[in-house]
This record gives C-alpha cells, sequence and structure tokens, in this order.
C-alpha cells in the first residue's frame, strides 16, 4: 500500500509539471506565431546560412574528393546528425544557454522564479522556446536526407532502431553541457567561454571525421570529452567503415550511455549549484 502511494506520488508529480511545461511553452508558441511573416523569415535565414557553409564545404570535397577518405555523403551524415540534435537540444535547453542564463542571474530575474511553487528546472526548461531555432532541424534533416541518398547506407532494422538513440545521445549530451555551463553562471554571473568552445565548438568539430585531426585532440575527445563515441563511432557502424583507432566492438553503442550520463551528471551539479546558489541582490 505504502509503495502504491508513493508511486501515485511521482506520478502527480510528473503530471503536474509536465502540464505546468506544456503551458509555458504553449504561451511561447503563441506569442511567436502572433508575427508568422517573421517566423518565416528567420526560418529561411537560419536554413540559408547553414546552407551556405554546407555547400561551401561541398565545394571543397568536390575539388578534393574526399575528406580524410571520407566522400561527401559520408561527411554528410557526421553534418546532419550533429545538426539534427544540435537544433533540437537548443530548441528544448535554450532556458540553460550559459549567455542568457547568466543575464538572467546578473539580473536577479532568476530569484522570481525561485519564489515560485514550480519546479526550477521545469521553469527554466519552460523559460525559452524559441521557434526559429526549427530551420536549424530542418537544415540537419536535409543534410542528413541527402547523405542517406550519397552515401549508400545498407540498412538493417539494428541500424534503423539505433539511429534515435544517437540522436538522443547528442541532445543530451549537449544539453548536459548547457547546464553545466549555467550552473557556473552563479558563481561567475559573466557567460563561460570554454562552454562554448565544448558546445558550439564541439559540434562544428564533430561534423568532421575525428581521424583528421592529431593525436592529442582526439586523445582529449576520447579520454577526457569522449565526444568521439556520440557521432563518430555510430558513424562507422551505419556506413560500414572500419575502426581506425582498433576500440572494443561496442564503443559505436556508447553514444546514449555517455549521452544520458552527460546529463545525469549535469543535472546533479545543477542540484548542487541550487543549494548554493546566493543571489547577486539586483
Amino acid at each position: 500500500m505504502l509503495a502504491r502511494t508513493k508511486v501515485e506520488q511521482i506520478i502527480t508529480w510528473w503530471r503536474f509539471h509536465l502540464t505546468i511545461y506544456r503551458r509555458l511553452i504553449g504561451v511561447q508558441i503563441r506569442a511567436q506565431m502572433e508575427y508568422r511573416a517573421a517566423f518565416l523569415l528567420e526560418v529561411f535565414a537560419t536554413m540559408t546560412t547553414l546552407f551556405l557553409f554546407f555547400l561551401a564545404l561541398a565545394l571543397v570535397l568536390q575539388r578534393f574528393g574526399n575528406l580524410g577518405g571520407w566522400r561527401l555523403g559520408e561527411v554528410a551524415f557526421l553534418w546532419g546528425t550533429v545538426e539534427m540534435s544540435f537544433g533540437l537540444m537548443d530548441l528544448i535547453f535554450s532556458g540553460f544557454d550559459p549567455g542568457r542564463f547568466g543575464q538572467r542571474v546578473r539580473r536577479g530575474t532568476f530569484d522570481q522564479l525561485l519564489l515560485r511553487p514550480v519546479n526550477i528546472t521545469v521553469q527554466v526548461l519552460g523559460d525559452e522556446f524559441v521557434l526559429r531555432r526549427l530551420g536549424h532541424v530542418f537544415q540537419g534533416v536535409a543534410i542528413f536526407a541527402l547523405a542517406v541518398y550519397l552515401a549508400d547506407i545498407q540498412w538493417t532494422l539494428g541500424k534503423i532502431l539505433y539511429l534515435p538513440w544517437v540522436v538522443i545521445g547528442l541532445i543530451c549530451f549537449f544539453g548536459g553541457l548547457f547546464i553545466m555551463g549555467a550552473t557556473i553562471t552563479f558563481w561567475t554571473v559573466e557567460s563561460i567561454e570554454v562552454v562554448n568552445i565544448l558546445t558550439y565548438g564541439g559540434s562544428e568539430m564533430m561534423q568532421y571525421p575525428m581521424h583528421i585531426y592529431p593525436d592529442w585532440l582526439r586523445r582529449i575527445v576520447t579520454y577526457i570529452v569522449p565526444a568521439i563515441f556520440l557521432n563518430y563511432y555510430p558513424a562507422l557502424y551505419f556506413l560500414d567503415r572500419p575502426d581506425p583507432f582498433h576500440l572494443p566492438a561496442f564503443a559505436p553503442f556508447l553514444s546514449p550511455v555517455i549521452g544520458v550520463g552527460t546529463l545525469l551528471l549535469a543535472l546533479a551539479f545543477w542540484r548542487f549549484g541550487i543549494r548554493h546558489y546566493q543571489s547577486t541582490g539586483t
């Protein structure tokens, strides 16, 4: 009976906060859709910018034939998965973006959230939902579709089932980095550029085959920040390419483990930061 009551309490807690989150997001979507022309222009601008970046890469590959032995379709696979995942992460975790969150702490508006009788994590998650970032997601889907067309991937049931977990792993990983960066601003107030290196810089880095980077950098993204397992190793599995570094056979399947692990670690750090948070007094 006691266990059943506990389960009912957990279900009630989740139902209440999911309703709050849905309402917060709903309000922002309705507000942004009031200016539909502006919304469509912003989505188009985002897609065009990313398209030009990828077009430049495609022209370089057309000139030189391959990048570290990888053809355009194979590099597009890396680009597509990273762009889709980062776009979705940016849509979901924008409230934790260290730059914007640092401003919130500095202005004292974070204190207002702490006064409300709603879970603080849910409030920050629902605080920023910028629809124009869908342009990022659409562009990623388009590049991924191009990769599927060009790379001649031999699809199996295992690959089809594993692909969503790779995307989830990347979303959780980048989301976790956003949360860690936001938590650090409790003590530094200003945004942390090193976090931007790991998030925006990391996403740029993962768009290319890891074996083209120098050994010292590859060791960092393998043993310190294991980003190599989030996109590059899954790509080896999907593209049926041999492992140039001869890591264990399960290495391509670590993406969701590392992604979810990073997010859980970040949430633990976030709770630690909340417990030790001191207002700036503004």
